[in-house]
């Protein structure tokens, strides 16, 4: 066999992992979080008995300075681990806010 083959079957999946990944990007960011990134579900209180749309989680994402959100349906599983940087919000069958907790 041609070693210039062999070379190019050799390289050729290697050069494909260093492909651009751009495509793969979100068009655009997610909503800005102020604060550290921890959790305080005191100023977000106010969306329990809200519809958890998209306008609303968005706020509760951001008014809570959370990294991250974390809606959970009835007897949804869920990790059990604690995360000072997550809100979550937790819904009933209907998709409204029952309550919202850091972890």
């Amino acid at each position: 066999m041609n070693r210039n083959f062999l070379i190019v079957i050799v390289l050729f999946p290697m050069l494909a992992a260093c492909a651009s990944t751009a495509s793969l990007l979100p068009a655009e960011a997610g909503p800005t979080v102020k604060g550290d990134g921890r959790c305080d579900a005191a100023p977000v209180a106010w969306a329990v008995g809200q519809k958890a749309d998209e306008q609303v989680m968005k706020k509760v994402w951001q008014q809570s300075g959370a990294g991250l959100i974390r809606p959970m349906a009835p007897g949804q599983v869920v990790t059990m681990d604690f995360r000072q940087d997550r809100i979550n919000v937790h819904l009933d069958a209907d998709n409204t806010i029952t309550h919202l907790d850091c972890g």
